[in-house]
């Protein structure tokens, strides 16, 4: 793999063709040997500035008519977001050795290489330092996850949402 420099004249180029308002693609085809993804990371660290949309890009797309069909529609369960696998299950509080404040006792904690299916995966810390570990306790059946961590995880669509706020008009 080929460790690309970016030299002062390439950088120079790069700052000319993304003020020119070519595309972050464009620029690594015309600079050539690098990816978009490099020009983007560059354009980032060289903190230059987002650039303002063509009034022909902001104005929004008209979409083309389509031919009559027949609807037709289907009934299918609805799950969204990072729940849609989750099991639905209830779960009976019962002596956890996790304290609700989230400190788990150190013999309970465990490494990587220590988990399996019987206990709790939930990492608690930075995965950078020596500090981290994973919670270790005794996972509920055909989940990850301590009951404490599992209420966590997995909570109902209703209990994840913010209330949202009425303004009050008082006269």
């Amino acid at each position: 793999m080929t460790v690309l420099t970016w030299s002062d004249e390439r950088v120079e180029q790069l700052k000319k063709l993304w003020e020119a308002g070519l595309s972050a693609s464009q620029i690594a085809a015309e600079l050539g040997n690098v990816t978009r993804n490099a020009v983007i990371g560059k354009v980032h660290r060289l903190g230059l500035s987002g650039r303002a949309k063509s009034p022909a890009a902001a104005a929004p797309r008209q979409r083309k008519a389509r031919p009559a069909q027949p609807m037709m529609r289907v009934a299918r369960p609805v799950s969204r977001g990072n729940t849609a696998l989750a099991h639905a299950f209830e779960v009976e509080v019962e002596a956890d050795p996790v304290a609700y404040d989230n400190v788990v006792p150190m013999s309970q904690r465990l490494s990587l290489l220590e988990l399996n299916e019987a206990t709790c995966h939930w990492p608690v810390g930075d995965p950078s330092t020596p500090e981290f570990f994973f919670c270790g306790g005794k996972a509920l059946p055909g989940l990850p996850y301590c009951a404490h961590h599992s209420r966590i995880a997995y909570q109902p669509v209703g209990d994840r949402r913010r209330p949202t706020v009425k303004p009050s008009h008082g006269k």
